[in-house]
């Protein structure tokens, strides 16, 4: 006789839906189990059945880089022989002599262009112009600029053997070049830009470099700053704990000035040193190119309404990485957290988490983004990098000027210069004569780039339509007309743009002289957003 009542087929009912269900809605863990043994499955047959040996190592590593880049672009993984230019990425050092090189022919030299200040490459005489023809006894004849560089490359304490010749004199020597570290330095430049106005330049945040700027600071308000210029457009970021340490700079100590949430919870992060002055008028000038680290001082500074922020909007990077070792001496660069500003705003633009159809990834709308207060009670928004509260247009280059300095003209014409002129009377107030630039356009004709205006590239859109249209023949007599109007020489473009050009050439060929201090003043003269800035900072 059945005296279960029913109470039992209902209590083997939920023991078998909940054994059930697991089979149904699986866990994480479960399915990184289950792609595991496909990947495997899928490798295993491969390598069995593929009629042609496999490139192991390259499918391996693509595999995993495809991966990770379904993530964000942070995530990263380094295998052991990425390591050298994983570091030089993360702290701007790398082992060898300091020295830029570019080789214009395969066949040929390879040329001196920029040697470091204070490089072994500096303190051994080697100079803009230059030519190394032979490392360590191999000939440079058939090297690429890659091959060459990594063999100037290695461990600092070891010696590296140059045959060179002099630019000017043409003598033929050999140099013993014994190789340091280093290290490009993160404030290649500050001084003052008047009687009171102290100015910065700032360009990284690897070790130390709060360090460099407290020391800054300190030197300038010795000689007479009442003021100061912080200047992070085009810094990238870096490590978040100078970021904090260069704010406790300006904030008193124990200040609240980023907090990060994730994987390994919430933490604050606060100002750890006395300051410096905390009453010092602070501009901080940004522009799309700062990111991070970058963002962070610039967000503090902000939302405490410590100073001004001029520019433009910042990158928008509001994503926390840490480095994780993993087999075979490798490393996983992996996103754990984000971080906050005081007010609580993220600053990140671009969400990962949503992806597009196709894969693409869109920023964070201006409707989902959230009003925050700064310290006074001033609204900010997150959601988009930082907003500058003086906000400065960039400078606009024409098309003939981009092609000259993205075709490496304005990199490799100095190198021309130099040999010609042993010095210049002050690198830092470098200025090219009408002579100077007429010897560059004589130069620059020769090489080859593309010297089209934009009238000139969308004239030349419009024929290639016309003729896939068939209407090219029905429009040639007013194209011609038009053509001679868009169409200019090389030489007549250079010297169009010339307003343009000239100061980026100056500032390379004071770079060749005085080193990247010497580039930095000349570049300042024609800061047109700096005097803009200093014109309405109150």
């Amino acid at each position: 006789m059945n005296h279960n009542n029913g109470k039992g087929r209902c209590f083997f009912s939920v023991l078998a839906l909940t054994a059930i269900l697991p089979l149904g809605a699986q866990s994480p863990s479960f399915k990184q189990g289950q792609w595991m043994e496909i990947f495997n499955s899928v490798m295993r047959n491969v390598s069995r059945y593929y009629v042609d040996s496999l490139p192991v190592d390259k499918m391996y590593t693509d595999g995993i880089s495809k991966m990770l880049s379904n993530l964000d672009p942070y995530t990263v993984y380094v295998p052991e022989s990425g390591q050298d230019d994983f570091e030089m990425m993360i702290t701007n050092s790398y082992g060898g002599m300091g020295a830029v090189i570019y080789k214009p022919e395969l066949d040929g030299n390879v040329i001196i262009n920029e040697p470091y200040e204070g490089s072994p490459a500096a303190l051994a005489g080697l100079r803009c112009g230059d030519e190394i023809t032979a490392i360590d006894g191999q000939s440079t004849h058939g090297l690429t600029v890659a091959q060459s560089s990594s063999r100037m490359k290695g461990k600092p304490g070891t010696e590296v053997v140059l045959d060179v010749v002099k630019v000017r004199s043409g003598e033929q020597v050999q140099l013993r070049i014994v190789r340091q570290k280093i290290h490009l330095p993160d404030i290649p430049y500050y001084g003052m830009l008047d009687g009171s106005t102290g100015y910065i330049q700032q360009v990284g945040f690897t070790a130390g470099v709060s360090e460099q700027l407290r020391d800054a600071v300190i030197d300038l308000k010795g000689r007479g700053m009442k003021r100061l210029v912080l200047d992070l457009r085009g810094n990238g970021g870096g490590l978040m704990d100078e970021a904090v340490k260069i704010l406790s700079i300006f904030l008193p100590k124990g200040t609240n000035v980023v907090s990060s949430k994730g994987v390994d919870g919430e933490f604050h992060y606060t100002t750890p040193y006395d300051p410096v002055d905390v009453k010092l008028p602070l501009l901080v000038m940004v522009n799309s190119a700062s990111a991070s680290a970058s963002e962070i001082v610039a967000g503090a500074v902000q939302d405490l309404d410590r100073g001004v922020i001029a520019g433009e909007r910042t990158f928008g990077k509001g994503l926390v990485q840490k480095l994780v070792p993993i087999a075979y001496n490798g490393q996983l660069k992996v996103t754990t957290s984000k971080y906050y500003t005081p007010s609580g705003r993220c600053v990140q633009a671009k969400d990962y988490s949503h992806r597009r159809e196709d894969g693409s990834v869109g920023n964070i709308p201006d409707s989902l983004t959230r009003e925050f207060k700064t310290l006074s009670g001033r609204i900010v928004r997150d959601g988009g990098g930082i907003a500058p509260d003086m906000k400065l247009e960039e400078k606009e280059y024409d098309r003939i000027t981009y092609a000259v300095a993205y075709g490496g003209l304005t990199d490799n014409y100095p190198v021309e210069y130099c040999r010609s002129h042993e010095s210049v009377a002050d690198p830092g107030n470098f200025s090219m004569s009408d002579a100077d630039y007429a010897a560059f356009v004589d130069w620059a004709v020769e090489q080859n780039f593309d010297s089209r205006s934009e009238s000139e590239t969308y004239y030349d859109m419009l024929v290639s339509q016309l003729k896939k249209d068939g209407e090219y023949e029905y429009a040639k007599e007013s194209l011609a007309a038009l053509e001679q109007v868009v169409k200019i020489d090389k030489r007549t473009a250079l010297e169009r743009s010339r307003s343009q050009i000239q100061p980026l050439l100056e500032q390379e060929i004071a770079i060749r002289y005085g080193f990247q201090r010497a580039g930095v003043q000349v570049a300042l003269r024609y800061d047109d957003q700096l005097r803009s800035a200093l014109q309405s900072w109150k």
